[in-house]
């Protein structure tokens, strides 16, 4: 397992992929931080108001896009020079396979997560917002990366069995508005996307009992464990169309 996530860690050195992890969270913090400047009068709850502008575009659109570009970039090279069929051929395991992609897009969203906490944490302090730095955003960012993995485990079974590198992205771009959609008619706890909303806290910040944290913990560890058993079933019992 060790040497399938360093491998996959080999690939992305001297990678571009930095660049698009950081410029995403950067656009939809600017956006966000434009949107709060000049609806000051309307918008008067400080931190929390800062981050239902900022939350907004990058928890709805920016990430779960970001999340499919970083899926579709970690199965490029397998998918080039039919690559796929030297990897089933060989010896190791399509499970380990899998967990180290998931593993490394994980990570990366991790990363990107921590830069835009970082930079949320930045333009509250230049817009001069009173009030101390409100730690539940912090936790509404874990909970947002977690939801994320069942993204990943989703759009990693999609761009492992296609090709195309901006089609599983616009996949994922339809996804969220069915998501948005499923959030609107209370049935967020269903669908992945709609997940990454309420964990976010991007359309409600009044949080979650205890009871919808470990509905939110269950159904995030549910979708993770079903689409990875779906993409390692499909990998061991299907060839790759890497043609």
């Amino acid at each position: 397992m060790l040497r399938s996530i360093s491998a996959e860690w080999l690939k992305l050195r001297h990678s571009r992929i930095g660049l698009v992890l950081g410029i995403l969270p950067v656009i939809s913090l600017l956006i966000g931080c434009f949107n709060y400047y000049f609806n000051q009068t309307a918008l008067q709850n400080g931190w929390y108001s800062l981050w239902t502008q900022v939350s907004l575009f990058y928890g709805e659109f920016f990430l779960p896009i970001l999340i499919a570009i970083c899926c579709a970039f970690v199965c490029r090279l397998e998918h080039a020079n039919h690559n796929w069929n030297m990897i089933l051929a060989s010896p190791i395991s399509i499970t380990n396979l899998f967990v180290a992609k998931l593993f490394t897009v994980g990570m990366m969203i991790f990363a990107a997560q921590a830069f835009f906490m970082f930079m949320y944490w930045s333009a509250g302090q230049l817009l001069s917002i009173p009030g101390a730095f409100p730690i539940e955003t912090v936790l509404w960012s874990l909970r947002g990366w977690f939801a994320s993995l069942s993204i990943a485990a989703l759009q990693l079974g999609v761009s492992i069995r296609l090709k195309s590198f901006a089609t599983p992205i616009g996949i994922s771009l339809c996804a969220v508005f069915l998501g948005i959609g499923l959030y609107v008619l209370n049935l967020g706890l269903l669908f992945p996307y709609s997940l990454l909303t309420i964990g976010m806290g991007v359309l409600s910040q009044k949080g979650l009992n205890s009871m919808e944290n470990i509905l939110f913990l269950l159904m995030n560890s549910f979708f993770i464990l079903l689409f990875g058993t779906w993409s390692i079933s499909r990998l061991k019992k299907k060839d790759i169309a890497s043609s």
